[in-house]
């Protein structure tokens, strides 16, 4: 095994819908990360309770052909000073990682690469100066948002922060009371802290105070801003897009008509993170 790789305990296991969940590990001492990284996970099902108590009932021929470790990326939900991580999940059918995944239990084992990876990190920002923070996610593309919003800088250094989340269902527009919290959790540990603009958007279903169109065309339409009350401006604006591919690349491309441009070599405004 790799100097790299340690074995992290399951905490915790929350289900939000069949296919959305989330959990927590316990944390290596020495694991650092900036808010926004991810990193990669691995299981090996064989090891998993759910597998072993199968083993017992006499499926060991299926648990030999499970016995691998698999490793994904993921996007660590938790602060960078959380003494724990915590991880937000999809179940993708036959999946070789999250169709094991979802077996998890408290007390179960995953093997974690210390090596935190990617770019979706404020600190790529260097020019425009930080002002208003836009962060647009689906789905488990809210991950790195959450990080960062439980990071006190993020709060320090910018005016506005607008997080426009979107999901299909209501069910599946996960951590809205977490978000919902935030600013009085974080912000008020800060002087002339950010204001957050919480914006839900669920695209398959009628839900009271939440808008209806995907992000590309509520963007193209104005309808994301004049929900904000805040423009979007080339010499003010930072643009984080994490989620669905198809969803990323639309977007990116809507922003870009609208005038702002990618970040590069720390100046621009649209950030992207492409893992899946």
């Amino acid at each position: 095994m790799s100097d790299n790789i340690q074995t992290v305990t399951v905490l915790s296991k929350t289900t939000w819908t069949p296919n959305l969940f989330s959990f927590t590990v316990s944390r290596p001492d020495s694991f650092k990360f900036t808010a926004g990284q991810f990193v990669r996970l691995g299981v090996n099902p064989s090891h998993l309770n759910y597998y072993k108590q199968q083993g017992e009932a006499g499926n060991d021929v299926a648990n030999e052909a499970l016995n691998e470790d698999i490793f994904r990326a993921y996007s660590i939900v938790s602060s960078p000073f959380d003494e724990v991580l915590e991880f937000f999940s999809i179940v993708i059918p036959n999946g070789a990682f999250t169709s094991q995944l979802q077996h998890l239990e408290v007390g179960d084992e995953l093997l974690l690469n210390t090596m935190p990876f990617g770019f979706l990190t404020l600190a790529r920002y260097q020019k425009p100066l930080p002002k208003d923070l836009w962060l647009l996610a689906t789905g488990t593309g809210l991950a790195p948002f959450l990080s960062m919003l439980q990071d006190l800088k993020t709060w320090e250094d910018y005016e506005h922060i607008i997080l426009a989340y979107s999901a299909r269902s209501i069910e599946e527009l996960a951590y809205v009371d977490k978000i919902k919290s935030l600013q009085e959790d974080f912000g008020s540990l800060v002087d002339n802290p950010a204001k957050l603009i919480f914006i839900p958007i669920v695209t398959r279903e009628p839900v009271e105070g939440a808008l209806t169109e995907r992000l590309p065309k509520l963007l193209l339409d104005g309808t994301l801003q004049e929900r904000a009350g805040i423009a979007l401006d080339v010499d003010s604006t930072h643009v984080m897009l994490c989620g669905n591919p198809d969803m990323v690349e639309d977007t990116k491309e809507t922003l870009k008509s609208l005038g702002l441009v990618m970040n590069r070599r720390g100046e621009g405004n649209i950030a992207v993170e492409n893992y899946w």
